[in-house]
């Protein structure tokens, strides 16, 4: 039998072989990984931003050529609705893209030698920061984006109107606003935008200019205006106007020919109220309540003359006397009164006239017994009010507590029952408070009256009118009622509108042709019933 041998395959072994070509590949990775990284230090580290710009990955030519480009970018500025381009480089700006690319691919040294940032690399060790922030470098000349903006300002600015007024409808107004370019808060913003690589917008900031308000100057000048077109020269040889207004809340004046002595008829009266309560040591009588009642609001003459025997203890010209000297060191220096009032049949004497210095330039013909101005007139209103309202006024310039808060107070209550319906009266709304007196003579054409206005919004003011007209005794009375009243009427109410633009009366009140007498309409209270600290309270009771 014949003995079968196994062949014995002898296997070539390969260990030698695979790793060496494991070897191979090994150093071919090692030599890519080796160069890519090598390539990776000439780029901008990825987490490299410069000026806002993200540049990282980026070959130092790629980020210089994109800083440039985004730092030249216009900036488009608005003015209001109007757009304005600026180039960057009009105002000299340039990016330092150089420095600020030199300075990122510096950031590639961090870290360690070469060798050491490769290995980690290798390792995925690599320590990066979040971020790395390069600053903007750049600048530009801030002059020539001043005389940038100068230009603008001068082509879009809107100066604000004038404050100005309507003689048709005696109104003042406002100028119309204006636009002023802020120019030291527009630099800062235009700085903050050539500096920002996506807000290259800006908002000119623009502020509304304060628009003119009417003045008192504008309101004389509507008055002035005004009196012209109606053929009234307020300075003219044959006519005269003086007018005097007071803001009770600023203290501001405005005078036309307001120094000017004109006839003061019975305007005068208010002197002798104010001198009555100087004077007065005790409560007033209801007689003598009476008499203010008919001097204040009926103008009667009598009553008026016996007031001043009161003032003067039996002696009216001694009262005369002291109503002056009471006039004048409460600041009205030329006025007077130097006689009684007339009284049918009967001739009372005068009394010396002291000195004074009016306007010499003007001659109204004044009555020689009987003169004031349209300021000094103005002026004891004022002391009255700031008397009731501060206590000052009256109660300043007599500090020997003559006057008291009260009896201030119990002035204005008694004038604000004078309800004429006419002259300043005519010119305000129908239910508006003034306490005022008036005054007018039928030998000549002259007319005056003077009062405080109480506007509804706060805006109190002392309004105080003269108007003069040469005529003859014949048609005087004729004159006043169809020529001046009409005039003063409306010289209130220009003043009524300038101080209460929102209730403005644009057309003439329907008045009655005289003024309302005190009697027969009814606004003096009966005998008796004369209450000074609320003198409508009889109609009430």
């Amino acid at each position: 039998m014949r003995r079968r041998t196994r062949r014995r395959i002898r296997i070539i072994p390969n260990l030698k072989l695979i790793s060496a070509l494991f070897f191979v590949a090994s150093i071919g990775l090692f030599v890519r990984e080796l160069m890519a990284f090598s390539q990776q230090t000439d780029r901008v580290p990825s987490y490299v931003v410069a000026g806002g710009v993200n540049i990282g990955g980026m070959t130092g030519t790629e980020a210089r050529t994109t800083l440039q480009r985004t730092f030249s970018q216009p900036i488009t500025l608005y003015y209001g609705d109007s757009p304005i381009v600026l180039d960057p480089s009009s105002v000299g700006f340039r990016a330092n893209a150089e420095v600020m690319v030199t300075a990122a691919l510096g950031l590639t040294d961090a870290g360690g030698s070469f060798w050491v940032r490769f290995f980690n690399h290798l390792a995925q060790q690599e320590l990066q920061p979040q971020t790395a922030n390069i600053p903007l470098t750049g600048d530009y000349q801030r002059n020539l984006l001043r005389n940038f903006l100068d230009d603008i300002a001068m082509r879009y600015d809107q100066p604000s109107g004038n404050a100005s007024y309507d003689v048709g409808t005696l109104t003042t107004f406002i100028g119309e606003r204006g636009a002023t370019l802020d120019i030291p808060r527009a630099l800062d913003m235009i700085d903050a935008a050539i500096r920002a690589p996506n807000q290259r917008t800006v908002v000119l900031p623009i502020s509304a200019s304060d628009s003119t308000r009417p003045s008192l100057d504008t309101l004389r000048q509507l008055i002035i205006d005004y009196l012209d077109a109606q053929g009234f020269i307020y300075d003219g040889e044959d006519t005269t106007a003086g007018v005097f207004v007071m803001d009770l809340r600023t203290g501001e004046e405005m005078h036309i020919l307001s120094d000017v002595a004109f006839s003061s008829a019975s305007t005068q009266k208010l002197a002798i109220m104010i001198d009555y309560f100087r004077y007065l040591t005790s409560e007033p009588t209801q007689d003598d309540a009476w008499l203010l009642a008919n001097s204040m609001l009926c103008s009667e003459n009598s009553s008026s003359n016996v007031l001043m025997e009161v003032i003067g203890g039996g002696n009216i010209f001694n009262g005369i006397a002291s109503v002056t000297r009471t006039m004048q060191r409460a600041g009205a220096l030329n006025s007077f009164l130097s006689a009684p009032f007339e009284e049918s049949g009967r001739e009372l004497g005068s009394i010396a006239v002291p000195a004074t210095a009016p306007n010499p330039a003007f001659n109204t013909r004044p009555d020689r017994f009987n003169q004031s101005t349209a300021e000094d007139i103005g002026t004891l209103l004022g002391m009255i009010y700031d008397c009731a309202q501060y206590g000052s006024g009256l109660m300043t310039a007599f500090d020997d507590g003559a006057f008291t808060r009260q009896s201030c107070q119990r002035m204005l209550n008694l004038m604000s029952a004078n309800d004429l319906e006419r002259l300043l009266q005519g010119g305000i709304p129908e239910d508006v408070t003034i306490s005022h007196k008036n005054g007018w003579l039928n030998t000549q054409a002259v007319v005056s009256n003077a009062g405080i206005v109480f506007s509804p919004n706060g805006h109190d003011y002392v309004i105080s009118v003269f108007l003069w007209a040469d005529s003859n005794r014949e048609d005087a009375t004729q004159v006043g009622f169809e020529r001046l009243w009409p005039l003063l009427e409306d010289i209130s109410r220009a003043t009524w509108n300038h101080f209460n633009p929102d209730s403005a009366l644009i057309d003439r009140r329907d008045l009655p042709e005289q003024g309302r007498d005190c009697v027969v309409h009814g606004y003096r209270p009966p005998y008796g019933q004369v209450n000074l600290d609320d003198i409508n309270a009889w109609r009430r009771d």
